[in-house]
């Protein structure tokens, strides 16, 4: 496996060693060994997986209490994953980094407790598996409005369409109007 390391402290992207032969292909999506050697401490408590049409727009999500950190994987399709660093005392607090994911690339996004995450479906259907290190609390989930202009992701949304949007994800918040992390 490859631990490639962002501007953003403690967020990486991880891509795996693919074995293929005539039959096709093997690689390890996880290794906990790998993880530690590479300053990555995770302890999973939650598999989720979620499929969602194009132009599906999830997040920004994050829990106050049982911070969750999240390993996340397109396992089918293509989707354009996004972490926010929610971290105030961080000095990168609101900047954000985007990564593909897809089922060509394989690679993983690791992203720690204390970041906002979303993910935009570029694919005409993807599904995505993450990981997350504490349990769903919908009591402590809060919800940064995707076009938060402080923030200013660049989705790659094309020009006249508007994201499909759950109830929720359409009355985020704006970043400086929401509980965060210290």
């Amino acid at each position: 496996m490859q631990f490639d390391r962002f501007s953003i402290n403690d967020l990486v992207l991880i891509t795996p060693k693919i074995f293929q032969d005539e039959r096709g292909i093997f690689f390890e999506s996880f290794n906990y060994r790998e993880f530690i050697v590479n300053g990555i401490e995770v302890n999973i408590a939650q598999q989720n997986q979620s499929g969602s049409k194009k132009n599906s727009l999830r997040g920004l999500h994050y829990q106050l209490l049982n911070s969750q950190g999240k390993l996340v994987r397109a396992i089918k399709g293509e989707i354009f994953d996004v972490a926010v660093d929610i971290r105030k005392s961080s000095p990168t607090f609101g900047k954000w980094q985007s990564v593909l994911l897809n089922e060509e690339n394989r690679q993983a996004f690791w992203v720690p407790a204390g970041f906002a995450h979303g993910f935009y479906v570029m694919s005409d259907w993807a599904e995505v598996e993450y990981f997350t290190t504490d349990f769903y609390n919908a009591v402590s989930e809060r919800t940064i409005i995707w076009n938060d202009p402080t923030i200013g992701i660049l989705w790659p949304i094309e020009a006249g369409q508007q994201p499909i949007l759950s109830e929720k994800d359409n009355a985020g918040f704006n970043l400086m109007d929401t509980e965060l992390y210290e």
